[in-house]
């Protein structure tokens, strides 16, 4: 069994490290500040820590969502990955190649192999343009073929997504939210890539459209043989299409674990209170709901020691002190809290 404390950290990510998985993208100690700017000269005085000194990986195949609450950092990270935002610190490699710090033009070569589907399904569509050319533009900024075989592959796509390939003459104002993400999804696909993260894709959308396209997203995955990262704060959602779960706040991952693991047996008080205030479809069954006190504490003035410590209803003098780490609790499943370690960084409770 590993343990990760401030003692024996390493560069290894945690995750499963099953020799028949294999890695698409891979994050080490990924940090992401913005600097704050004040006084007359506006200088740098300060920073908001989005995302601080964060590491897992992804594998082929799988998708692994990502929660928490709003300013967690779960959207900084996605784009990070993306490198539509750059890093402050730590490594991204995406395909066994390291993009954290290569030029645009680098980056660019790998773009087509990584895709995004945004929260607003209309905000990410230029509504100037057709769905048709929504579609293609993608295919002319990343490949060489013929104005044929772009109309086609569109065609099949609107298809592919149960638009039908008339939609490609309309524009995005004549379709509803759900359409118009289908219409997004459509845009991802069409560059044939390997990799796609979701930040938020469904959370602007009614729910009964909200399995559909969950369901359309699960489907894609198996015909293309896609790895997602799928953003979200709803934790039913996240457990609809995912296989493992990272539970974010204020820029950490609290906790990260195989789905089943995560909702059977949460280990993280945060995750606790996260999965207790999902309604229960069974009315029979009578759920404890767990209320946190207080609002997150600002990114640009965390406190000291565990970053939930001023929330957290079991918290100790050494979780106002010391940092937790993430340790391995078996079974693929990590969490960063004192409860389940000595002051030398010894599992208390293993799960088995």
């Amino acid at each position: 069994m590993t343990v990760i404390n401030e003692k024996t950290k390493t560069n290894t990510p945690p995750s499963a490290l099953s020799e028949n998985k294999e890695k698409l993208v891979e994050v080490k100690n990924v940090k992401k500040y913005f600097p704050v700017k004040g006084g007359i000269l506006r200088r740098t005085v300060g920073h908001v820590k989005a995302v601080d000194d964060v590491s897992f990986n992804i594998y082929k195949g799988e998708t692994l969502g990502v929660v928490g609450e709003s300013g967690s950092g779960k959207s900084t990270l996605g784009r990070m990955i993306l490198r539509l935002i750059d890093p402050t610190e730590g490594q991204i490699i995406f395909d066994e190649k390291d993009i954290s710090t290569a030029s645009q033009r680098k980056v660019r070569s790998s773009r087509k192999d990584m895709q995004m589907i945004f929260q607003d399904p209309y905000g990410s569509l230029n509504p100037r343009m057709s769905v048709g050319e929504l579609i293609e533009e993608p295919m002319l900024l990343h490949e060489k073929i013929s104005k044929d075989e772009r109309k086609k592959r569109v065609v099949e796509l609107l298809e592919t997504v149960g638009l039908g390939g008339e939609a490609r003459f309309k524009y995005p104002h004549e379709f509803s939210g759900g359409q118009r993400q289908r219409i997004g999804i459509a845009r991802a696909l069409s560059t044939k890539p390997k990799f796609i993260i979701g930040d938020e894709p469904v959370s602007a959308l009614d729910v009964s459209v909200q399995s559909q396209v969950l369901n359309l997203m699960s489907q894609l995955q198996k015909e293309f043989n896609l790895t997602y990262l799928f953003i979200a704060h709803d934790l039913s959602v996240v457990k609809h299409i995912s296989d493992r779960v990272a539970v974010m706040y204020l820029g950490r991952i609290a906790e990260i674990a195989p789905k089943r693991s995560l909702y059977k047996e949460p280990l993280h008080p945060y995750t606790k209170a996260l999965i207790s205030a999902v309604p229960e479809p069974d009315v029979t069954k009578k759920r404890e709901k767990i209320k946190l006190e207080g609002d997150m504490p600002s990114p640009s003035n965390p406190p000291t020691g565990c970053p939930f410590h001023t929330r957290c209803p079991e918290a100790h003098d050494r979780c106002k002190a010391e940092r937790p780490e993430l340790t391995d609790m078996g079974d693929e499943h990590y969490v960063a809290c004192h409860l389940y370690t000595e002051e030398d960084g010894t599992v208390k409770r293993p799960l088995h």
